[in-house]
């Protein structure tokens, strides 16, 4: 099924001829007029009509593709999420279609729209932190594309779902820090249109409250994209630094997380000794960076292969599927050097 918007039919429908006569005029037939020919072509430009691209899957009835949308593969979490997806689909006999939408909601939109061009049987994405908005994703899902979210997830559409526990790394790493010494600890985190970052910021809060501590939203700081501009990141450690000191970090994404440390190396700041970090990575390189960096680490490999389990269930279900359910996988802190404990 395309599920791509504008079909030889809808531009038959609008013309008022048949749709094998839209089609042979599209092919340039001699079977049909010139006129004929032009207001065809006239329609399917206004209209935005795309060919589709796997005519041959349509006839079979499927395409035995997945389409991907994840905002970067250089991500380590998303690269271990595609190799989870790729382990399952390869072994049901899918391909994939790997798109990057580099947390453009416009982007998001154009990856979405190819993908549905080529006559994907499923789609699998993390929304942008740009995106506030998914008619798009309703539009197809209302016209019987399957669709499964995972990690930045929307409650708007009613599917499966996979996605790390949030609230629990962000407590778990708050508390170890508390428990470590630290008490003005800030939180660099993403947009707050994104799923994670409210389940995070209220595993941060959480900590601090159940430890007798006030959130103080001066340290709180949030990037709109992600972290993806550089600046984003620096302004918020320069805002932190100006209007209150303090002596812990704890981010919220791999690319945050990482740049962060970077940023720290370059300010001059001592690790722990000035100021101790702890974030959401899944960088392999984190027992090896300096110093070695704590972590909360996301299963992403699992939960690529659950979402496209999920995902294949609904595209072979014989029936129509009504029942979805929201998985939440576990998280893991690794405490390393940049949080060791505040010396006496």
């Amino acid at each position: 099924m395309n599920f791509g918007g504008v079909t030889i039919k809808d531009i038959a429908k609008e013309l008022g001829i048949s749709p094998s006569a839209v089609s042979k005029a599209l092919k340039d037939s001699h079977e049909i007029g010139e006129k004929t020919k032009a207001l065809v072509l006239e329609c399917a430009q206004r209209l935005n009509y795309q060919p589709n691209l796997n005519a041959q899957s349509l006839k079979r009835g499927n395409s035995k593709s997945l389409g991907i949308v994840v905002s970067t593969i250089e991500n380590q979490f998303f690269s271990q999420v595609i190799n989870g997806i790729e382990s399952v689909a390869h072994s049901k006999g899918y391909n994939v279609f790997i798109t990057q939408t580099h947390e453009s909601y416009e982007l998001e939109m154009q990856n979405v729209r190819h993908l549905t061009f080529r006559s994907i049987d499923g789609l699998l994405i993390s929304l942008s932190t740009e995106t506030n908005n998914i008619d798009h994703l309703k539009n197809l899902h209302q016209k019987g594309l399957p669709i499964v979210f995972f990690d930045r997830v929307s409650d708007e559409i009613d599917t499966h779902k996979v996605v790390a526990d949030n609230f629990a790394g962000a407590y778990d790493a708050t508390t170890q820090l508390i428990g470590a010494g630290y008490r003005k600890i800030a939180h660099i985190t993403s947009s707050v249109n994104v799923s994670i970052t409210a389940e995070r910021l209220r595993g941060y809060k959480k900590a601090l409250e159940q430890h007798g501590m006030q959130p103080d939203e001066r340290l709180i700081k949030y990037c709109p994209h992600g972290g993806k501009d550089l600046a984003e990141i620096e302004n918020a450690l320069s805002e932190l630094f100006s209007e209150s000191r303090p002596d812990a970090i704890f981010t919220a994404s791999d690319r945050i997380t990482t740049t962060t440390l970077s940023l720290l190396h370059k300010l001059g700041y001592k690790i722990p000794g000035d100021i101790a970090l702890l974030g959401f990575t899944n960088t392999q390189l984190a027992e090896v960076l300096n110093p070695p960096l704590s972590a909360v680490y996301q299963p992403g490999f699992e939960m690529g292969k659950k979402a496209t389990e999920m995902l294949i269930s609904i595209i072979e279900s014989k029936r129509p599927v009504t029942e979805f359910e929201t998985t939440v996988l576990p998280t893991q802190v690794f405490i390393r050097a940049s949080s060791q404990p505040v010396k006496a």
